[in-house]
């Protein structure tokens, strides 16, 4: 309705631009609001305010003249002008019935719009370092992108979801290393695992098949590895200084081809588990995106040959520095270390030149709220290569803190004393993991209750939404009990018979669902629609357990099937763009 308005209006405007009340050129953008008190009509306009200067009038007198140009329209009851010049609408009975028709013809693609216009957008998410099973803190990450990629699919944007493998780099390196000196041990080697390495059962899992499938081959003994190291820190030592020396160790005794085996085993076997875990939770991609193919393409070395060209680059002590602090970074940073490995950030430079050079209008990165610093130094970088940081957005998404029992549950990955997002999905359900995930702003600190996550009650969010789906497909069972069927054709002829407060308010709730999805896409915020859902069932229950819905009359039992039916296909449709399923029953 608020699209049939704004042409209403459109026309209006055009005819005082036509009688000389308005000048030729102006060409407001006219905006409808729904009204938050149902006294003051459905929805409201404000564009007499707008169009009050350039018309040289008062915008109440405006408002008058727009009002009389209206064309009638059987969905508008009544047209009243409030305070300075607000144009109020009242909608008729039959503008709200209308919806229904509408949903039930549109099926799954209603509430899907083309105001994105197909702008193509890459949304990037989770890229969590393949260095152990992804956590509860990556699964709210992961839920929160998806959810943000499909309402922008929805609202007509053309999106590719992209996963960035960190297949490369120290923490890789680190992994390596840790499985390394455990297949040592079970090939029966007695050494001191380093303070910094990854402690995790899985490392041993990735150990045990590297020393089963290839025995002592990878085998040295540890007075070998050990001899000249620096001290580890149980030993008084820098643990960092130690376990890059231990990881050089390894280089040097493995030989660079059997290092890249053990370093690639690791990844592998971590990366076809977070593959398989994401695929469980529901979440693909288009693409996985590794971070060593931009060294082999060579894409590290033409960033960093476009900074340098630019001026943005010097040398000190060896190590090639970007002049970040020239864009207000808080200092510079480092590009190439002096040892000449290049830094992650070098990589991250050349992986969001790459994403713009394979033509995105724009580029989403989710990342984790611990990254904040790091947002300045990327659009610093990407003004320095001549690109517009304006095409970049960076969601950053809090962490989750699981709690059982009122008790906080503690997480370290590299201890390997956390709780993954495997766990999570078996204890309470990937619906309801998907949709606790995003029922808060990405940014707020979440505090996600394990236990009403698994309760059947009310006060379930998920649990009460799927559950009013569920009573709509039960109720259609009861109808072939009784021996009725649906007669659908019936039911749409039939509904000025649906006039009770509780179903217009339904009506109601349901006309808003396009307009939240484009809120919802628009502003990245998901939680919008958990809102809206929860809303929706509640106004459904209300209204169910308020009215009979299977009467002996067939033309209202059928007119109030087709709003249940209505009903439920918005609740499927909105549960679907959050990755949540839409159970026939519960």
């Amino acid at each position: 309705m608020k699209n049939q308005l704004q042409a209403l209006i459109a026309q209006a405007v055009a005819a005082l631009r036509g009688d000389g009340t308005l000048p030729a050129d102006v060409d407001p953008a006219i905006q409808i609001e729904r009204t938050r008190d149902p006294g003051h009509g459905d929805l409201a306009c404000n564009v007499a305010m707008l169009l009050a200067k350039p018309a040289k009038a008062k915008p109440r007198d405006l408002a008058e003249k727009i009002v009389a140009a209206l064309p009638a329209d059987p969905g508008v009851s009544k047209v009243e002008i409030a305070g300075p010049g607000f144009i109020n609408f009242f909608l008729s009975d039959d503008a709200f019935h209308a919806v229904i028709p509408q949903i039930l013809e549109a099926g799954e693609a209603y509430g899907h719009s083309t105001i994105g216009n197909d702008q193509r957008v890459q949304v990037e998410f989770v890229s969590a370092n393949p260095t152990g099973p992804l956590h509860v803190g990556h699964g709210r990450g992961a839920a929160y992108g998806a959810a943000v990629a499909d309402l922008l699919a929805a609202a007509g944007f053309a999106v590719h979801r992209e996963y960035y493998v960190n297949d490369a780099g120290r923490q890789m390196d680190i992994l390596a290393a840790s499985v390394w000196l455990r297949y040592l041990e079970l090939a029966g080697e007695e050494l001191e695992f380093p303070a910094n390495g990854y402690k995790g059962d899985y490392v041993w899992d990735i150990a045990a098949t590297l020393h089963r499938e290839h025995g002592d081959r990878f085998r040295h003994p540890w007075a070998t590895i050990s001899a000249e190291l620096p001290a580890d820190e149980p030993r008084g030592g820098d643990k960092e200084r130690y376990i890059d020396a231990l990881i050089e160790r390894a280089r040097q005794l493995l030989g660079e081809d059997a290092y890249r085996f053990v370093f690639d085993t690791g990844l592998n076997y971590i990366l076809a588990d977070i593959r398989d875990d994401l695929a469980q939770f529901g979440i693909a991609y288009e693409e996985w995106f590794s971070e060593r193919s931009l060294t082999e393409t060579g894409a590290v070395d033409r960033a960093l040959q476009r900074l340098k060209e630019s001026g943005h680059t010097y040398e000190k002590e060896g190590a090639l520095w970007f002049r970040s602090s020239d864009y207000g970074d808080e200092k510079d940073r480092v590009l190439v270390r002096d040892n000449g490995q290049t830094t992650y950030f070098a990589s991250d430079i050349a992986y969001h030149m790459d994403k713009l050079e394979r033509g995105f209008d724009r580029v989403i990165d989710v990342w984790g709220a611990d990254h904040h610093g790091y947002v300045p130094r990327v659009r610093a970088a990407l003004r320095a290569l001549g690109d517009d940081p304006a095409r970049l957005d960076v969601l950053l998404v809090q962490f989750a803190i699981l709690y059982r029992g009122g008790e906080k549950l503690q997480m370290s990955t590299r201890s390997g004393e956390f709780v993954t997002l495997r766990q999570l999905r078996k204890e309470v359900g990937s619906d309801a993991a998907r949709f606790f995930y995003v029922m808060r702003k990405c940014e707020q600190h979440m505090d996600f209750d394990l236990d009403l996550a698994r309760s059947e009650s009310k006060d379930n969010p998920i649990y009460y939404i799927q559950y009013a789906h569920a009573r709509v497909c039960s109720a259609l069972r009861k109808l072939e009990e009784k021996g009725w069927q649906y007669d659908q054709d019936l039911g749409l002829q039939q509904l000025a018979l649906l006039n009770t407060d509780h179903e217009l308010s339904l009506l109601t709730s349901l006309s808003r669902y396009p307009e939240v999805i484009e809120s919802a896409a628009l502003a990245h915020e998901p939680h919008q629609l958990c809102h809206y859902l929860r809303e929706l069932a509640n106004d459904f229950h209300t209204y169910y357990n308020e009215h009979k819905i299977l009467v002996d009359e067939a033309p209202l039992r059928n007119a109030r099937l087709a709003l249940s039916q209505a009903t439920r296909q918005v609740i499927a449709n909105g549960l679907g763009l959050l990755g949540v399923t839409a159970p026939e029953s519960m």
